[in-house]
């Protein structure tokens, strides 16, 4: 059925924020799959691994650059992404300030990162020494203490979402929109790491 549009031609201003939505929407649903294919994948290697970066780029795209791959991608979709891990990706200690110094060329429609950490419950926190050798420590050695990864991953436009999965439930996979902020702003910020640069 055809969109109802005004004298002129164009669609109101409802339809058009419905179409925005419906765009959206999709931009989400390409994005948690690549997020879900992604936690597969690094879930593969088992726990204690350093924080991973990836690049998204539209399948069809990476076909048509690399025709070679077509054995080893799966395509279900044709706006679907694929994953392109940044094996140079070696942030130290400091994972927001190693985001920080990444840049994405234009073929980048989104990226992703997977990440460690271990925490503890709410009710245990106020426990938790100020030194920040001794809290690690002290979480690290906690019988409470639970292990979680997490892969964020945020799309040129702004789109984000993210997958979590606890090593004590291995079989559960967690999902929202706002799961790690800062982590979700800081790769965010790589979209625009020249405007930062030059700022």
């Amino acid at each position: 059925m055809n969109q109802p549009r005004d004298a002129a031609g164009e669609l109101s201003d409802g339809e058009e924020r419905a179409e925005a939505r419906d765009d959206q929407h999709d931009a989400l649903d390409r994005l948690s799959a690549a997020l879900v294919e992604i936690e597969r994948f690094v879930a593969r290697s088992g726990w204690d691994q350093p924080s991973r970066l990836f690049a998204l780029v539209p399948t069809a795209e990476l076909l048509a650059a690399e025709p070679a791959l077509g054995d080893q991608l799966v395509v279900n979709t044709a706006d679907q992404l694929s994953s392109v891990e940044q094996d140079d990706f070696h942030p130290g200690s400091d994972l927001l300030e190693g985001l920080a110094t990444i840049g994405w060329p234009d073929t980048v429609a989104a990226a992703a990162i997977t990440t460690e950490r271990t925490f503890l419950p709410a009710d245990v926190e106020d426990q938790i020494p100020d030194d920040p050798d001794k809290a690690a420590e002290f979480v690290a050695t906690h019988p409470r203490h639970e292990e979680i990864r997490v892969v964020v991953g945020v799309m040129r436009d702004g789109t984000h979402y993210g997958v979590a999965r606890l090593a004590s439930k291995p079989d559960d996979l967690l999902a929202g929109d706002n799961l790690v902020p800062a982590l979700t702003s800081a790769l965010a910020r790589t979209f625009h790491w020249g405007e930062n640069e030059e700022s």
